[in-house]
């Protein structure tokens, strides 16, 4: 809320100073082209011609006479645009001084009974653990966030490899995250909805495509998912899905992801025990479908240059079978 009144405070401000910009623009215009036209020095719009007449003798005696106004005029014009500077500091500082009150008033939310969660940035995409509490063990997401409406969250930031900064726009400002140093931040989602996030760091050729979700909703239903992303993987029944488990685990697969109820336990890549609980992904940039799922596996970096997944060659009934089994992971 604090960061919402922030918004509409610069939107006003800004759109009214934008106004009166042009309002000033257009009144000089017209003044401008009215003296002129006074003068006999330009005529008017609709007498326009491919030969304009000489000025008369006694337009250029007008004309002089009004010079003896330009002084006039003159310390008219410094006043305005003293007074207009004047009013552009003014307003300048009174942006600083609520952006300075926002800050303040976001510091000091209460973190009583918050939810403590860990989120690394990567080359390109994020990872969310949630800590072990009195619920049950931890567990990881991949470029999500599920959080409870209503109650503080203190994420504890880290980077894997480069600069990156997590940035939600609709929940808090921006905190870089940088190797080797721990930083943390601490928002509560007033309302339930996704809100869109985004590394503010350029952080190599993906960049603008490393985003993420944070998923506020009420505290029973974050529970509810927090319990369901603690349980193991679905054990395959059918010999499609079987089959599909062990291109996954005796594959390459396994060496960079991990699926919890199997032996697949690579820490390289995101956490895929609940894969296709996911709207989205590649951090975010595409939707999370079986088709989209298949041409990721087999061409990541034609879907999404720079990826540090590489390419895996399966048979098409292999590919069938894999996905197949990958989409048993709800």
């Amino acid at each position: 809320m604090h960061i919402f009144n922030l918004w509409n405070f610069t939107l006003a401000v800004c759109s009214l100073v934008f106004a009166a910009v042009l309002i000033a623009l257009l009144i000089a215009m017209l003044r401008a082209s009215a003296r002129k036209r006074q003068a006999g020095l330009e005529p008017a719009p609709w007498e326009w011609s491919e030969t304009r007449p000489e000025p008369s003798p006694e337009s250029r005696a007008e004309a002089g006479h009004e010079a003896g106004h330009e002084s006039s005029q003159e310390a008219r014009t410094r006043r305005v645009v003293t007074g207009a500077s004047i009013a552009s500091v003014v307003l300048l500082f009174g942006l600083l001084l609520a952006d300075v009150m926002t800050d303040r008033a976001l510091s000091r939310l209460p973190v009583a009974d918050a939810l403590h969660l860990e989120m690394t940035g990567h080359q390109w995409w994020w990872e969310a653990r949630y800590g072990r509490d009195s619920a049950g063990d931890a567990f990881a997401v991949a470029n999500e966030l599920h959080v409870p409406v209503g109650r503080p969250v203190v994420i504890s930031l880290k980077a894997d490899d480069v600069i990156h900064t997590f940035w939600v726009p609709n929940l808090h400002g921006k905190k870089d995250m940088i190797p080797g140093r721990d930083a943390t931040i601490e928002f509560r989602a007033d309302r339930a909805g996704t809100y869109r996030g985004q590394c503010a760091e350029f952080c190599g050729l993906e960049h603008a495509l490393m985003a993420f979700s944070v998923v506020a909703e009420p505290p029973a239903r974050y529970e509810a998912w927090a319990a369901h992303q603690r349980e193991p993987a679905p054990q395959a029944v059918t010999d499609m899905h079987k089959r599909g488990e062990q291109l996954f685990t005796t594959g390459a697969c396994a060496n960079c992801h991990t699926v919890r109820g199997t032996s697949a336990a690579g820490l390289l890549g995101p956490d895929l025990t609940h894969l296709m609980s996911r709207p989205m992904l590649a951090a975010g940039t595409f939707d999370n479908t079986p088709a989209n799922l298949a041409a990721w596996i087999a061409a990541p970096g034609s879907m999404k240059p720079g990826t540090s997944m590489p390419a895996s060659r399966f048979s098409q009934q292999d590919m069938a079978a894999l996905v197949a089994w990958l989409g048993t992971l709800q």
